[in-house]
């Protein structure tokens, strides 16, 4: 190892240290988190402008803090699957009604493809505005690269019709799927639990003896998975300061500069849709303010990691404990929200891409094309894995059903990190909302079991 690297993982130890003595200082989750973003930020970029993102010295750097970045995310995956299996059943056990369900995943599946179709219409907006268009993009050997794979896997995708697509999300192998065998294992998880708590809860009204058994035990795993999650979370500053670094350190900043026009209309599109969840949490009576500082720490995890699956524990534990939305509620939307109407990977990405490249092909960006690339881009929301390269899947099945070429997402392959970030943190947040929403429309409708919970706690505007 060099000299500068050896340097500079004891500048990276001492900003690890740092963080750890705020804590024992008791100060808050989200300040700290706030201090690793800034710190990884400023030693991202000490890394990218003095040694450049290809250096040996860069790469031995980011080997070792890689460690404590790759750790941090692998514990989070650790927990996802056992999370939402033990909760959903708990939750399920908590809804006095069978049919509330019914009510909750309703309204929950069609907040979050209402709000992607509302964000597809701000990408179409901004691209407009912009006058972005795919013709202006050069296509370097990198580039033309990735296009032949995003070729090759666009038959696997686009090919699937609606009824195969819902008949995936039933899982044949839950053991399979618990090992997120699939990109839409979280879903199929989701839907065993579902399954699973009915069952518990149709035993529990037919023998009251069985009914206390099985909820002592529910509650006993959920408390000790609950547990595991504020370990895990508590972690979250270290992992941001090392995510943030990577991320930084490993941008290409000449391909930024080339394809900035592209990077600052997807900011303000991402943007405008905050703007518009903001609105919509008004509306439903809750103050913005407090909204935001207390689910600040999700969505700057989020940003940092670029995946909405990694961020289920985080936005459930939020959800329950910040916001005090229902269990119930809050595991649903989490979950779905992973995989089912992203708003930035699956509403803004997929339509900014179509009318890149409409003009190219000389189609008419007129109230026909609008209404058949929203249409497809809600069908297309569902089982968008939420992991880093969602976007792409999303790009895979809209642009082909639109009859474009997938080639466009490989020329922007350059910045994918960069707008990812944000656009991951807008999904967090949209699934989030839907919590909000959710549980202010259904309120008394739905027997939840938790009536001190029947309104998020946002305070009042």
């Amino acid at each position: 190892m060099t000299t500068f690297a050896i340097i500079n993982l004891v500048v990276f130890t001492a900003l690890l240290s740092f963080l750890f003595q705020l804590a024992k200082k008791e100060v808050g989750l989200s300040r700290r988190v706030l201090v690793g973003l800034v710190a990884g930020t400023l030693f991202g970029f000490y890394l990218q402008g003095v040694f450049g993102y290809t250096d040996i010295v860069t790469e031995q750097t980011l080997e070792w803090t890689g460690v404590i970045a790759s750790s941090y995310v692998n514990l989070l995956y650790m927990i996802i699957m056992p999370l939402i299996l033990i909760t959903m059943i708990a939750a399920v056990l908590r809804v006095e009604e069978v049919k509330s369900l019914g009510k909750i995943g309703g309204t929950v599946v069609g907040i979050l493809v209402a709000t992607t179709v509302v964000a597809a219409l701000i990408g179409i907006l901004m691209a407009t505005v912009f006058g972005l268009n795919a013709g202006e993009l050069a296509a370097g050997a990198r580039e033309l690269a990735r296009a032949e794979v995003l070729e090759a896997r666009v038959g696997g995708v686009s090919n699937l019709s609606i009824p195969e697509v819902l008949v995936s999300l039933v899982s044949q192998n839950i053991f399979s799927d618990l090992a997120g065998s699939r990109p839409i294992s979280i879903i199929a998880v989701v839907i065993f639990g579902l399954l699973f708590g009915v069952a518990a809860l149709l035993v529990a009204e037919e023998d009251s003896t069985h009914g206390e058994r099985i909820r002592a035990f529910v509650e006993t795993m959920q408390a000790v998975i609950m547990r595991l999650v504020k370990i895990v979370i508590n972690l979250t500053p270290y992992g941001v300061l090392a995510l943030m670094t990577r991320v930084i350190a490993t941008s290409d900043g000449g391909a930024i500069v080339t394809l900035i026009s592209f990077v600052i209309a997807s900011y303000v599109a991402i943007a405008l849709m905050f703007m518009v969840h903001a609105l919509l949490i008004g509306l439903m009576g809750g103050n913005i303010k407090t909204y935001f500082e207390k689910v600040w720490p999700v969505l700057t995890f989020a940003f940092a990691t670029r995946s909405s699956a990694a961020t289920i524990p985080l936005t459930i534990r939020t959800q329950i404990e910040e916001l005090n939305i229902p269990a119930p509620i809050a595991n649903i939307t989490a979950s779905f929200g992973a995989t089912i109407g992203q708003n930035g990977c699956a509403g803004i990405y997929p339509a900014m891409l179509a009318v890149m490249v409409a003009p190219t092909f000389g189609v008419d960006i007129d109230i026909g094309f609008i209404t058949s690339l929203l249409l497809i881009i809600a069908i297309g929301s569902f089982g968008i894995a939420g992991v880093g390269g969602g976007a792409t899947a999303a790009a895979l099945v809209v642009l082909p059903a639109m009859g474009f070429p997938v080639t466009i997402a490989a020329l922007l392959i350059s910045i994918e990190p960069l707008i990812d970030m944000a656009r991951t943190a807008l999904n967090v947040n949209g699934a989030i909302t839907t919590g909000v929403i959710t549980t202010r429309l259904l309120g008394d409708k739905v027997e939840i079991g938790s009536t001190d919970r029947a309104n998020p706690g946002l305070g009042e505007n």
